[in-house]
């Protein structure tokens, strides 16, 4: 929900203050019941929230500026950005806040823009992912199985590859570099798959008794 207080006349400052005014909404209504996003208007300071979306705090349209707004009415070189700091909101629930100040072309502040982040929101969803992405440790790292296609397809690809960084076609490659291949296929796995051997074989233009004593020399 969108209030607004009675605009003050001015300028420039009122501009600026009114094109903050659409980003705070546009902002807000991104993220609907989860992120709380304020206008302060700093030029009146004891009525200062002047557009308030998402409320999740329970502030109202016209309640004063917060602790930053008047660090900021104080000192026109107070930062203009403070990120992602932890902030509560008054049940309790946990937030993280952005609260980026605006200035006019004087160099005074005239607004501040914040975003409180319900984060209380966020984190059964994030234990949830974590749960979901998590595996058991039992394994020690170990890899069980890799999710890969041991079909001819990849077969295939992996030795036209191999031929092709050696300017080669597969039946073109000699014999030690035909052996170098079984091997790396062995180590691979790609003998796991039936009818792996054959197919091999066809590729290289040999045998499948030679491709197997390819795989006993690499062995050694």
């Amino acid at each position: 929900m969108t209030g607004r207080t009675d605009r003050p006349t001015g300028g420039d400052d009122e501009h600026l203050v009114r094109e903050a005014e659409r980003i705070a909404v546009a902002i807000g209504r991104m993220f609907p019941g989860l992120c709380e996003v304020v206008l302060h208007d700093l030029r009146r300071p004891d009525h200062a929230i002047r557009v308030i979306e998402n409320n999740l705090s329970g502030r109202q349209v016209g309640d004063p500026a917060t602790e930053l707004g008047l660090r900021r009415i104080s000192d026109p070189d107070y930062p203009g950005v403070i990120q992602n700091y932890s902030n509560r909101f008054p049940d309790g629930r946990p937030a993280k806040s952005t609260s980026i100040g605006i200035k006019n072309a004087e160099g005074r502040y005239v607004a501040a823009l914040c975003l409180n982040l319900d984060v209380g929101t966020l984190s059964p969803l994030a234990l949830t992912l974590a749960n979901l992405v998590a595996t058991e440790v039992q394994h020690g790292g170990e890899v069980l199985e890799t999710l890969r296609d041991r079909g001819g397809r990849e077969l295939r690809s992996v030795i036209d590859s191999f031929a092709a960084r050696r300017s080669s076609t597969p039946r073109g490659l000699n014999r030690d570099q035909k052996s170098e291949l079984v091997g790396q296929l062995h180590r691979e796995g790609f003998f796991e798959t039936r009818g792996s051997a054959q197919l091999i074989a066809d590729q290289l233009g040999v045998s499948r008794a030679t491709v197997y004593n390819y795989t006993k020399q690499q062995s050694r």
